[in-house]
């Protein structure tokens, strides 16, 4: 009698689990879009909108499954955790070798989530004649709706930095088959074939564990298909994967699978995004960084000695803790980050630029590629407009504003962004053999400022040569005949150049 009394309390207690472990991986299905496909605001988008439709496909077709209902419960717990714990293992393995990967990514979403449609309407068809159709209601959605809580905020704060992605979804798929193990003997009275559903459900738990268990094996083989080089290093912070390859002595970072340098011809980049503006600035005592968590324009900035303070503000931890930290990578940014004069702020630039009350004499803004709508934010003018509070009069500032040839429409977007925050700004670019042609914007409040006078100058550099007007000039297929629209937050037009640019290559 006891045993029976307990069967709802169980039963809702498996609502819970079956409620995190389906978010967790929807949650999962997001972040595997973000990191290999980019664009995260669509991806999380699509992928939580088809997660949906497909729990509705679920619960209608619930209503055809009328015998056995404890037997198929347990058969979809079984088949929810090895499909959704495995579904980041295969999508990793598979990104690489088919064309349609898309197609294969929201198959799985649909397919986990219309298993978990089932869920709910079974469930409530087994308890319907031992809870009161009110309360069975109402504790069925709370469990489910508490379940979704607690995995929405684990996901980003613990399992992700902890487990990774791939390890992720495989832990929740063994606590959802754990789930089905347990019913198979609890319920064994109540089943049509016991024997048989406990062989699976036990077949089912070692087969995941093993794939668990050489999860790190797995993400490294996928990992070295992706990449192609060596991995060295291999990191999720809540806010990125961080990725550090080696090629015939020479390292590269990828961050969420988008290239950030190559150790070979990285000074290239922040040779041009840093010496314009630190060899024409009236002042350049106090300067300020955004971005550039690696360190590495700050090492530029460095070798000014009339620099006294260095602020960087970066997002991610995880980021700035690897190059304070790494011997190889400390070596590269010649320990710039642990330098006295520097200072390091880790917090969402725009929040952080809308507090700040410091005047500095040279900005350098070294945000990523404006690829989804978080970074967008960071290239609008309204963003621009909170900078003017932070200048002076003499104030330089850079920014490096994606490709003028693989996107010239998100480049001049930028450009003209800027220009009307900023009338007096000029655009430039270089060559990086990594990235091909690279595009920055140097501008001030001082419309009298040219951007021809030459203050100061330094010898330790190895590729800028201070004849800043041959950065200047654009040719044709540089341009774009389009007529382009200003960045603002309410529209964040950017990154929709950007996403129809960059998808094309």
């Amino acid at each position: 009698m006891g045993k029976r009394n307990n069967l709802p309390i169980f039963l809702l207690l498996a609502v819970f689990i079956i409620a995190t472990c389906g978010l967790i991986y929807e949650l999962v299905a997001g972040a595997l879009a973000s990191y290999l496909l980019g664009d995260s605001v669509k991806q999380f988008s699509f992928i939580i909108g088809t997660y949906l439709f497909s729990m509705g496909v679920g619960s209608f077709l619930a209503k055809y499954i009328t015998k056995n209902l404890f037997d198929r419960f347990i058969d979809i717990e079984l088949m929810i955790g090895l499909i959704g714990g495995c579904s980041s293992v295969v999508l990793f393995l598979m990104f690489q070798q088919i064309e349609h990967f898309q197609f294969v990514l929201y198959f799985f979403v649909f397919l986990t989530g219309c298993l978990c449609g089932m869920e709910i309407p079974l469930l409530m068809n087994i308890l319907k004649d031992r809870i009161q159709f009110r309360d069975l209601v109402s504790n069925v959605f709370a469990f489910d709706y508490i379940g979704a809580l607690i995995a929405s905020v684990l996901f980003p704060i613990l399992l992700i930095p902890k487990l990774g992605v791939m390890g992720t979804s495989l832990f929740f798929g063994i606590i959802n088959i754990l789930v089905g193990v347990f019913l198979s003997f609890y319920l064994s009275k109540k089943l049509k074939n016991p024997i048989w559903i406990k062989m699976k459900s036990v077949s089912c738990l070692v087969l995941l564990s093993i794939v668990f268990f050489y999860s790190d094996d797995l993400l490294k083989y996928s990992e070295s298909q992706l990449y192609g080089n060596n991995i060295i290093y291999k990191h999720s912070t809540p806010y990125q994967r961080i990725v550090l390859t080696e090629n015939r002595g020479d390292y590269q970072l990828f961050l969420n699978n988008n290239l950030q340098f190559n150790t070979k011809d990285e000074y290239r980049y922040h040779e041009v995004l840093v010496h314009p503006a630190m060899s024409m600035a009236k002042d350049v005592s106090n300067v300020l960084v955004f971005g550039g968590g690696d360190g590495l324009a700050v090492r530029e900035i460095l070798k000014y000695p009339e620099v006294k303070k260095v602020t960087l503000v970066d997002l991610d931890e995880g980021m700035t803790r690897l190059f304070k930290t790494n011997e190889l990578l400390v070596r590269y940014n010649q320990g710039s980050l642990n330098d006295p004069r520097v200072t390091v702020i880790n917090q969402d630039a725009f929040i952080w630029a809308k507090s700040a009350n410091d005047k500095y004499d040279v900005m350098i803004i070294d945000f990523p590629d404006p690829s989804n709508y978080s970074l967008g934010k960071l290239f609008t003018n309204s963003f621009y407009q909170t900078l003017a509070a932070l200048m002076t009069d003499n104030t330089m500032v850079s920014v490096q504003t994606t490709s003028p040839y693989f996107a010239p429409k998100s480049y001049w977007c930028i450009h003209e962004t800027i220009g009307s925050v900023f009338p007096n700004n000029i655009a430039y670019h270089t060559y990086v053999p990594s990235f091909g042609e690279w595009g920055f914007c140097l501008f001030s409040m001082n419309m009298q400022q040219r951007f021809t006078q030459l203050r100061r100058r330094v010898d330790k550099v190895r590729y800028y040569n201070y004849k800043f007007e041959e950065l200047t000039n654009f040719p044709a297929d540089m341009r774009t005949t389009e007529k382009v629209e200003i960045n603002r937050l309410e529209n964040q037009i950017l990154v929709r150049y950007f996403d129809e640019e960059w998808g094309k290559i």
